[in-house]
């Protein structure tokens, strides 16, 4: 019988793949758990139960066919999140429902793969089967207009090129060689139909029709110059038709956008999968590229060996394109900004991302979701090697990346903080979290869960908010929920002072409560929907539905001398576990006594302790040696370390 001591300090490698089960030898293994389950993992090392989410309202407007949560930050005083249903926009402020807006034309078909991009009080909106929408917030909260997007110019394409035969239009005469410039023919044959398409001249000449005055003057810009401006024969010009609007309702719109050095960009169409479009510099609805000068519009087709849809485009150290194939950069030095003459689309990985989900920026990069939904990856420029290299942050976690839709990440703004990059899962409505510190290899996944089901997540600054289809009496029903740091419970109702909470939006469950801090638990909602406090609160109280949290250290195998002690039978003697502010922890199923007997009355609140709590008597062997940390009550729970004393049977 051999008995030794086993530490660990920290947590910062969260939940671990079981894949990595047998690499004992990396240093993530000693770091990690087997089971991260709603807690988030900090970066000083500890561990902390997840907040709890408090209760806005419930979703109407077919929520069950789509919903979307879209940031829309104003100034730095008005910041809201607007929720998106079938035709409908709700609009959050400080947590609350402030506005709702009908008839946006905004329907649950287009929500799943809508893209959107902000520059002061407009919020832009694409989707390929959307004609672009603008959302401007006016002088107030409840002032907002949704409009369809009228264009100065767009982009033309010869999607089918029908020559005209000239042979009986006369000649043509050209009032210059280059530029803008004026053509006269023999014969009246121009209309505004002709504006956008093209003349071709033999020898030298390629031009585009901007303007028809009248059936025989047409205003152009030169594309190729003409070889001088004398007369041209009627044989020795054609007009090029079949140029279309590149957007449209037959042709499809835009997938993707965003803002980038004074320009608006769109990736993507139905029809043009592979484009991206520029406007004119501050001219964001003018997409015409004219002469070709440096604050004209500008556009460039992905031309590789692979089929690359545009997925999504962001505005990072340089502009940034991905697409299903790979992913591409306009690569800038530090001073020049983007022309039509420096328009060039340079690869820079191939892992492609996936549609749906937009990726997100990082100080040290950005995060995407891979084609296939398997796989979370960053992005970033190495000063070192001049060039952007990709990694997975999945790597040692991609078990717990089920089906992902959709992902935000709220910024820390703290030392005690990391930045929290929230990923919901359709497979089991779950939320896969990242505590990311990548400047410390902190990079920690865990798992939330809750009665019922994540739909979707987005940040407001620092507001997380959710979107959660609950059973309400037997009813689904879809709540617009915000993550509280002071909140012990989900979907839960703070009051103050009052004896009675109000939970008619969870009829019938079964919920924990909270009043002055004293824990009243498995409350069953009463058809009326009114809890009775046992004991009524001087102060605060709250009222929800209970998080069930579980942490699981890994498997131990500890290096010996003789050895490693892989399957041997093991039993933990004694559980030393280092606690912060912490309220109730349970270890193997061991209810750890936080106060004594003789510290006050045992139905007042529990006060919170910091320090070393010994627990003795864990019965039983076991091949892995491994201590479970659960909670159900709605108390707070920080695990800073654990040491704990193995006995390994070295029997048969």
């Amino acid at each position: 019988m051999a008995r030794f001591v086993s530490m660990q300090t920290n947590f910062t490698s969260g939940e671990l793949d079981p894949l990595v089960r047998a690499r004992i030898d990396i240093e993530s293994y000693s770091n990690a758990l087997e089971t991260a389950k709603n807690v988030i993992c900090q970066p000083q090392g500890g561990v902390t139960r997840r907040p709890g989410t408090k209760f806005i309202n419930e979703l109407i407007g077919s929520p069950a066919s789509g919903v979307r949560l879209v940031a829309f930050e104003f100034s730095v005083n008005d910041s809201y999140m607007l929720c998106f249903t079938n035709n409908t926009m709700f609009v959050y402020k400080n947590t609350a429902l402030v506005h709702t807006e009908s008839s946006t034309g905004i329907t649950s078909a287009f929500l799943d793969k809508m893209c959107w991009t902000q520059s002061a009080d407009t919020l832009i909106i694409v989707h390929p089967d959307l004609a672009p929408r603008k959302i401007v917030r006016g002088a107030s909260d409840t002032d907002w207009t949704v409009s369809t997007i009228s264009f100065d110019s767009i982009p033309k394409y010869a999607f089918t090129i029908v020559i005209f035969n000239t042979s009986s239009a006369g000649h043509l005469t050209p009032s210059d060689v280059s530029g803008k410039v004026t053509l006269t023919s023999q014969h009246s044959i121009f209309t505004s139909a002709h504006v956008g398409q093209y003349i071709n001249v033999t020898p030298q000449g390629r031009a585009r029709i901007v303007e028809v005055t009248t059936g025989t003057v047409v205003n152009v810009v030169t594309e190729f110059p003409f070889f001088d401006t004398s007369q041209i024969a009627n044989a020795d010009w054609e007009l090029e038709t079949g140029y279309e609007d590149v957007w449209s309702a037959s042709k499809g719109y835009p997938r993707t956008v965003t803002f980038h050095q004074g320009r608006l960009y769109f990736g993507g169409s139905k029809s043009r999968p592979s484009t991206i479009w520029g406007s004119k510099v501050a001219l964001f609805f003018d997409f015409e590229a004219v002469e070709g000068l440096d604050a004209d519009a500008v556009e460039a087709t992905l031309d590789t060996n692979t089929f690359n849809a545009i997925t999504d485009i962001i505005s990072g150290r340089d502009l940034q394109i991905f697409t299903t194939g790979g992913e591409f950069a306009v690569i800038q030095d530090n001073i020049s900004a983007i022309t039509p003459s420096n328009f060039f689309l340079s690869t820079t990985s191939r892992n492609g991302s996936k549609e749906g989900i937009r990726v997100k920026q990082l100080e040290s990069g950005i995060l995407f979701i891979q084609r296939q939904g398997k796989a979370l990856s960053t992005i970033n420029y190495s000063d070192t090697t001049l060039s952007y290299q990709t990694a997975k942050i999945s790597l040692l976690s991609g078990h717990l990346l089920k089906t992902p839709t959709n992902m935000d990440i709220r910024r820390a703004v703290a030392t005690d903080e990391n930045d929290l990059l929230l990923i919901t899962n359709a497979t089991d409505g779950s939320i896969t979290a990242y505590s990311l510190l990548q400047s410390q290899n902190v990079i920690a996944a865990s798992e939330f869960t809750t009665t019922g089901s994540f739909i979707d997540v987005a940040v407001d600054i620092t507001d997380i908010y959710t979107v959660v289809k609950r059973t309400d009496s037997g009813s689904d029903k879809y709540y617009v929920e915000v993550f509280d740091d002071n909140s012990l419970t989900d979907c839960g109702v703070i009051g103050t002072t009052s004896a009675t909470a109000n939970m008619a939006h969870l009829g019938g469950q079964t919920v924990n409560c909270i009043s002055d801090g004293y824990a009243e638990l498995n409350q069953t909602v009463p058809a009326g929907g009114t809890i009775t406090f046992t004991n009524p609160p001087a102060t605060s109280s709250e009222c929800g539905l209970p998080i069930s949290v579980e942490i699981k250290t890994m498997p131990l195998e500890t290096k010996m001398q003789s050895g490693t002690r892989i399957g041997f039978k093991k039993r933990i003697v004694e559980v030393n576990a280092l606690l912060f502010e912490t309220q109730n922890i349970v270890i193997n199923n061991n209810l750890v006594p936080i106060r004594s007997l003789g510290s006050g009355a045992l139905d007042t609140a529990v006060a919170e302790f910091t320090g070393t709590k010994v627990l003795h008597g864990i019965l039983g062997y076991s091949n892995s040696g491994q201590i479970t940390v659960t909670q159900s009550a709605p108390l707070k729970l920080t695990l800073l370390g654990l040491e704990y004393k193995i006995s390994v049977y070295q029997g048969t």
